[in-house]
Parts: C-alpha cells; structure tokens; sequence
C-alpha cells in the first residue's frame, strides 16, 4: 500500500500526517489539538498566554482523549528593555484615540489591562513541565531558548523545533541542535519567528525559502505559510519539505476559539487583506488590517518593543469591541483565509490530507480511514 513518500517527519514525530497544526496563542485550544492529534496530524498546544499550572491542566485533558503525539509550543524571547521615552511616545500617539472615546489613558509601564495577559518566555518553571509530561515535540518561536534549558528538554526525550524565516536562522537552529525546522515564509499568520537580525522587507516567501532552507541544513524541514489546502501541501511536499505547519487553515475549524469579530475577520478576508504589523505587540505579525493597522502602522518605527506595544492599545480594544468594532483588535491570519474552511477540524485534516495525496499521484492513504 502507497502512503507518503517523504517520511522523515512522520518518523521523527511518530504521526501518519505530514500536518502540524501551528499552536495560534489565544484561539488554538486543547480541543483543537486533540482533534488533529486523533486523525494523525501533530495537534498543537501554544503555552505562551498560559502559566505553567494552566499548561498542565490542559495537557493532563488533552492525555485523557488522545494517545498521539502532542507539541508544546513555547516562546522564547527576552524580556523588553524599560524605555520610557519611547513608551511616552507611544503614549502620546494613542491618547487622541482614548480622549475621543472619552478613556483615560493606561501607561503600559504601570499596569496591564485584564484583556492584555502575560505573554510568558520558557523559563525554569515551564521547563518542568516538559520534564514532567515528555511531550513528543517542543517547538519554540523566536529562536531557542538558554543553551542548559534546551539540553534539559532534549533529555526528555523531545524532538525539538523552531521556525526560520531566512536561511541564516535555519543554519543557526540546525546548528544548535533543532531535529527539524520550520521554513516561515512571509504569508504566515501571527507573529514573525525572527530572531536574528535582519530586515523585515527582505524576508523570503514560502515557495521561495523552503528550497533554499532545505539545501542550506541537512534536518527536516516544515513548511509554513500560505498552505491551506491540499495544494499547499502537495507543492510544499514537491519542494522537498517533509511536513507543513497550518494555523490560518484551522481559524474557523469548530474547535478554534476565535471571537464573533476576528470570525467575520477570516469570513471576509481576500488575498489583500493582511499586512505585516507591529502595532499590536510590538514585534512584525501578520493580522487582518483594521483601523490601527492602517493609522498607526502597518509598521510602526516607535512602537514599544514586544510585548508593550498592546497595552496602550488594551483599553482602547476592551472599548470597540464592546461597540461591535474591531478597530483595535489583533486579527491574526495568514494571506490564505479565503482557503479556511468552517468544519470540524478532524475532517479539515483528513481533507486537505487526501486532496494532496490525491494530486501527487499516491493511492491508499492508511491515516485517512
């Protein structure tokens, strides 16, 4: 019987598809994991909103439903430097919003609004965690963290990944011990994976930078943006990726999250209706372009760094969306969300599993029963 001819991942993860659902901090959910967990993708959890108590109550749920293969995905960047001239400036082109709503302004330096959680670093405490459920793969956004936690995780037993969004960060993540890498061209969703340094509008496409990524390292690798469908991943599989990551093409899936305004978001997106940020936190992230993505960025040269940007914005949020309006909410999508389909996110796996199967020629797909 015919099945993937690229097998690499599917060995190295233990999965039957070449799928990783991409964890989408804030509207990926435990359920959603399990879902592509049970048909034989890698099901997702994003523990950077979450503490590390929260992160073992949805792990310890998610064992009781699925015996397959788990990721837990952390980020891992450093803590923003005080700059409180550069917070004052921020300040000041936000307050004509707040004093047009009648708000008072919020100094991110002082408080957090409650719509605004912690975003929280791997550190110690979730190192534990790892150490204490063995999750088949860590994966990390914004490079890797200290090299003592990394050993710490390997010896887990983890496979460790992290995304690259140019060739000279896969060459340093191969270098410094990931067991694949994800490939992350510019048309992916949420936030940028850069960690070194470089310039935002010289990032490469997924087309263009898995091939390139796959020549420079000798690790698998995953391809991530723009794939939604089964075309996506029969081309990225014909360019020699071993697996594609998709957050963008679970964003309606019944298991997802996603509030009624970022869900009408998706619903009406084209082609042309995401940009590249930074309004939002800080750090480059592609969202559907609303109100502050147009008058104060797309990319904004004073926004405070990652992730103080958003709490100036946290009031003015909590105040639109209470209104119906997105103005100031964070949409996160990636440039295929005319491709999301509103299904159970089992059926969008083995869909878009088989459509790719189906066009590259292979026949008799043992995980789609």
């Amino acid at each position: 019987m015919k099945t993937w001819r690229n097998t690499q991942i599917l060995s190295l993860f233990g999965i039957e598809l070449p799928i990783i659902q991409a964890p989408m901090a804030g509207v990926g959910t435990p359920q959603l994991a399990v879902a592509v967990a049970r048909v034989g993708g890698l099901g997702s959890l994003a523990c950077a909103l979450l503490s590390p108590e929260q992160v073992c109550t949805a792990v310890t749920s998610m064992l009781t439903h699925t015996t397959g293969p788990l990721n837990l995905n952390f980020f891992c960047h450093a803590p923003p430097v005080s700059e409180p001239h550069r917070l004052s400036v921020w300040q000041r082109r936000i307050q004509p919003y707040a004093k047009a709503l009648g708000l008072p302004l919020v100094s991110p330096s002082t408080s957090t609004p409650p719509s605004s959680p912690g975003v929280h670093a791997f550190d110690e405490s979730f190192c534990k965690v790892v150490e204490q459920f063995k999750p088949r793969v860590v994966s990390f956004h914004f490079g890797l963290p200290e090299a003592s936690l990394v050993a710490r995780v390997r010896a887990t037993g983890a496979r460790i990944i992290s995304s690259a969004t140019t060739v000279d960060e896969a060459r340093w993540l191969a270098g410094h011990g990931c067991d694949a890498i994800i490939a992350m061209g510019t048309e992916a969703g949420g936030h940028r994976g850069t960690f070194l340094p470089g310039e935002l509008y010289t990032q490469a496409g997924t087309l263009a930078l898995v091939p390139q990524i796959i020549d420079a390292v000798s690790v698998p690798v995953i391809a991530a943006g723009g794939i939604a469908d089964g075309r996506g991943l029969a081309a990225a599989m014909m360019l020699g990726a071993s697996a594609v990551q998709m957050g963008t093409a679970y964003l309606l899936a019944d298991e997802v999250a996603l509030p009624p305004l970022h869900r009408k978001a998706i619903e009406r997106s084209r082609d042309d209706a995401t940009a590249l940020t930074n309004v939002f936190t800080g750090r480059p992230a592609r969202a559907v372009v609303n109100r502050a993505v147009r008058e104060l960025g797309p990319l904004a040269a004073d926004a405070p760094p990652f992730p103080l940007a958003g709490l100036a914005l946290a009031p003015l949020r909590m105040h639109s969306e209470k209104g119906g309006a997105d103005d100031f909410t964070p949409l996160w999508s990636g440039q295929a969300a005319s491709l999301a389909k509103a299904l159970p996110a089992a059926d969008i796996t083995r869909g878009i599993a088989a459509e790719a199967l189906d066009l590259m020629g292979v026949q008799g797909m043992r995980a789609c029963k």
